[in-house]
């Protein structure tokens, strides 16, 4: 299966999980769970959130950042990998001066 982001439309979302500022993702779906390239604007965050079905990877291209993941921190920096296990919760905050860029992938279990 080919999966061609360059043909999906980029969706802003304000807000994400009750976080602030903005970010940016393309979006495949289905049953078994999503794979998400995104950006998390300078000020922006992904709230805390539960990950009840599925696990949760997020893989950081650039940019710096901090997980809280059931109430560890977590650095992000490029080439580091944050993953949130079914069951748990996290957040995810861009601490940098440019897009914290990640590529996540949604597992569903």
């Amino acid at each position: 299966m080919l999966i061609n982001f360059n043909e999906m439309v980029e969706r802003t979302m304000p807000g994400m999980n009750g976080g602030t500022g903005e970010m940016t993702a393309k979006m495949f779906m289905d049953e078994q769970g999503k794979i998400i390239p995104s950006s998390i604007h300078p000020g922006g965050s992904i709230g805390l959130h539960k990950h009840g079905t599925s696990d949760d990877i997020n893989y950081v291209i650039s940019g710096t950042g901090r997980a809280v993941c059931d109430g560890e921190e977590e650095l992000l920096t490029a080439g580091t990998c944050h993953i949130c296990k079914k069951g748990s919760e996290h957040s995810i905050v861009n601490t940098g001066k440019e897009d914290l860029v990640l590529l996540t992938v949604v597992v569903e279990r």
